[in-house]
């Protein structure tokens, strides 16, 4: 008996194909490199090969944003670990994050039925240049660790970005994760600041973020302070939380305008992610500013396809 082929579920039309991303890439990686680029797996093959040139090409593709990228490319390119990605580059991944500064959409924010907002690129803006600047009095500084207890809300975003702009290192947890589990990651960091909201809901119900919040900053020594941020209601009652503070009263002195974007080497810390813990305590993963922001343009350009004015979809609480 002979076994059926297997047939595609979907496939681009022509159109489609066309008007790709990635179809553009190939014809602006066959005229830089003068080479033929014609299908994906001889670009495929391409970035296997000639890793260099590959990733030079994706940078141009994407204009992602550096003060320098320097001369040298890949240093040590055939030891794993120890390889070097450009080792005199001076970059900064939320000055990029933050070029656009239209009145288009920048998120789309809906807490089940509860709460609804939205930000612009230019209100993103605003808001990360006065989260930086109370960052900065505070004395937040290249590698200090900057974490988030929080849902996935604008401020996630916002605080991160703010962070990013300074060269601190973000890193967060969800809100539905129990005291020692938070401590089990941030405990390992030492962070400075502490982002939290004061709950968020799920299924309709609301959870209440305050007292964990309380017990996870009483141990996490060096903390210089922990900003707690409304998930609906703004009035929040921080009576029985000494030392603890509004978002709106850290932020309070300080108006919108330019950001100053620390130059930072293409290897700098940008976030702190954490194993799942299964298999003993989680252990720290390291992301740099350079490698996500080339990883995020060539996963987001060119295998996703997506281009201004697209929407991504994201709907788990805090991962």
């Amino acid at each position: 008996m002979t076994e059926p082929v297997p047939q595609p579920l979907w496939q681009p039309t022509e159109d489609k194909i066309r008007g790709a991303n990635v179809t553009a890439f190939m014809a602006a990686v066959s005229d830089r490199w003068q080479i033929d680029i014609s299908d994906t797996d001889a670009l495929f093959a391409f970035s296997v090969k000639e890793r260099e040139q590959f990733w030079q090409s994706v940078i141009a593709f994407a204009d992602i944003k550096a003060e320098t990228w320097g001369e040298r490319v890949l240093v040590d390119g055939d030891k794993m670990p120890g390889a070097a990605w450009f080792p005199d580059a001076r970059l900064n991944f939320a000055e990029n994050m933050l070029r656009r500064q239209s009145q288009d959409d920048a998120m789309v924010f809906w807490g089940e039925d509860k709460v609804k907002r939205r930000l612009t690129f230019r209100e993103t803006h605003e808001k990360v240049s006065v989260l930086a600047r109370a960052l900065r009095r505070l004395g937040v500084e290249p590698g200090d660790r900057v974490c988030g207890y929080l849902p996935n809300m604008p401020e996630a975003i916002t605080a991160m970005l703010a962070a990013s702009s300074l060269g601190a290192v973000w890193s967060s947890t969800s809100p539905d994760f129990g005291v020692q589990g938070v401590l089990d990651r941030f405990g390992q960091i030492e962070p400075k600041v502490l982002f939290a909201a004061d709950g968020y809901y799920y299924n309709a119900k609301r959870h209440d973020c305050l007292a964990k919040t309380a017990a996870i900053a009483a141990e996490l020594k060096g903390l210089a302070a922990t900003v707690i941020i409304p998930y609906g209601d703004e009035t929040v009652d921080l009576g029985s939380f000494p030392g603890a503070i509004t978002l709106d009263d850290f932020t309070g002195d300080f108006q919108p305008g330019d950001i100053t974007f620390a130059p930072l080497p293409f290897d700098h810390p940008l976030y702190i992610l954490f194993s799942s813990g299964t298999t003993g305590a989680p252990k720290c993963i390291v992301h740099s500013q350079g490698g996500a922001l080339l990883k995020h343009a060539s996963e987001h350009v060119l295998h996703c396809d997506i281009s201004p004015g697209d929407r991504m979809f994201f709907f788990t609480i805090a991962w």
